[in-house]
């Protein structure tokens, strides 16, 4: 095998075991976030329960506290960010694509458009291909072959 070929099995074997470790630290990340609301709700419970409102433990005080929040009714999004506009408060609103659709959408416009980016679309995106390494669990079960 030549040293091309063997330093690219090894590189393969290195990508394919830190995405393993990276999906299960992802994994562990969100046990541990899951574990951390209920907790986080159950000592506020009690505390709430036992009218404390502070104590301090191993040099830590932690204390009750009640903050207001507000979210949009998601089917009057628009509605509400027309008013906040119109009292000027239109800072607050931001408008977000969600990246993998835009690009999906892109990617649609171009193929019916002979591989170019649509006139109304020039200058609004920007657009660039992302060559990569992807993963998938393979039938075969030999060892590492690049030639077939």
């Amino acid at each position: 095998m030549s040293i091309n070929a063997e330093v690219l099995l090894q590189l393969a074997d290195k990508v394919k075991y830190l995405r393993e470790v990276r999906d299960t630290l992802e994994d562990k990340n969100k046990q541990a976030n899951e574990e951390l609301r209920r907790a986080e709700r159950d000592l506020t419970n009690l505390m709430v329960s036992c009218e404390t409102t502070n104590f301090t433990k191993s040099g830590t005080q932690f204390s009750v506290v009640t903050k207001m929040r507000a979210s949009a009714v998601s089917e009057r999004k628009k509605e509400l960010f027309d008013a906040l506009r119109a009292q000027g408060y239109g800072s607050l609103v931001t408008e977000t694509v969600n990246a993998n659709s835009l690009s999906s959408f892109v990617k649609e416009c171009m193929e019916e458009n002979k591989d170019a980016l649509p006139q109304w679309l020039d200058g609004l995106v920007n657009t660039y291909e992302q060559t990569q390494v992807q993963l998938r669990k393979s039938k075969q079960k030999t060892g590492g072959s690049i030639y077939g």
